[in-house]
């Protein structure tokens, strides 16, 4: 086995809100409000639909603001992996990631492990350039329409945007625990929620949020996950042995983002100079500008703090 290479789950497919425009001769991620389901595959006009998209909407123009989902796994941290990421803007190879506690760094003197302070406290992260960077591998689960899909084959949702990480964080140790750790067989559903603050400007900010489906209660969701986890379990299914692979599959490798894939992220998260809005989820609406004046008055409170201590 390759040492160095982390192996992560196989991608069939992405799930966004928005997409890359051409405005003013550069590329900026425009944000949208509703669900997107493409395949790896760009064309002209950006990334080419996949067929679940169509499917999905019924009616010709319909907005898709919830998908049925499925997860591979029963531990919520190999569903989503989330992470504060910095990457070289200019090749897409992720320069440092960390957990707000340490973190591993890209140098010219090789791969170091360093303190993460976070990106509010961290020089390296000025200009917007390391972020919260969540990935959430789900299946699209249409077995109701009599189409399992591929079992093993994800569709991964990118996302710098905190209030979609916070909430999929939230959402799957709440269910993780509520159903005594049966993720991987509770029908669940992708769902797009919009709220406005102050620093949006009363302008709507969409999230994806992981919920039940339709009018499934609690009960009756753990029930059915229940019977299809000991079905699975008497046809041979072995999940924990799954979860181990995967779990072993992620630590292969320093960095799990490849420089091909990473490439795309860059464009699509993290524009030069904060411009345009990211079409993961992010506080679209918060202007670059703003939180770069907010940062400077602490800086400035800061040091007339200093000068009366003085």
């Amino acid at each position: 086995m390759l040492k160095g290479l982390a192996l992560t789950p196989p991608v069939i497919g992405r799930i966004s809100i928005g997409k890359v425009v051409e405005r003013n001769g550069k590329r900026l991620p425009e944000k949208d409000d509703e669900f997107t389901i493409t395949s790896q595959v760009q064309g002209r006009d950006g990334w080419i639909h996949h067929p679940l998209d169509e499917q999905l909407r019924k009616d010709m123009g319909a907005k898709l603001r919830s998908i049925p989902v499925r997860l591979l796994f029963d531990d919520p941290d190999l569903s989503l992996r989330a992470s504060y990421t910095m990457f070289d803007r200019s090749t897409g190879r992720p320069l440092c990631v960390g957990n707000g506690e340490s973190c591993k760094r890209a140098t010219l003197s090789g791969m170091q492990s360093l303190p993460c302070p976070a990106p509010p406290s961290c020089p390296l992260a000025e200009g917007g350039s390391c972020k919260p960077y969540g990935r959430l591998h789900v299946r699209i689960d249409l077995e109701a329409e009599g189409a399992p899909g591929d079992e093993l084959g994800s569709f991964v949702l990118r996302t710098t945007g905190f209030n979609s990480i916070r909430t999929l964080s939230a959402r799957l140790r709440y269910l993780h625990a509520l159903s005594g750790g049966l993720l991987s067989t509770l029908p669940l559903e992708l769902r797009l929620r919009g709220k406005s603050t102050t620093l949006s400007h009363r302008t709507p900010i969409y999230y994806v949020d992981l919920t039940l489906r339709g009018d499934t209660t609690l009960a009756q969701a753990i029930g059915t996950a229940r019977a299809a986890w000991e079905a699975r379990k008497v046809a041979g299914v072995d999940q924990g042995a799954l979860d181990e692979a995967a779990r072993s599959g992620f630590a292969l490798g320093e960095f799990e983002e490849s420089e091909e894939d990473g490439v795309a992220v860059v464009e699509e998260f993290y524009p030069a100079d904060g411009e345009g809005q990211d079409s993961g989820g992010r506080e679209a609406g918060v202007k670059p500008e703003l939180v770069d004046r907010l940062r400077m008055k602490a800086a400035r409170n800061q040091g007339s703090a200093a000068e009366n201590a003085r």
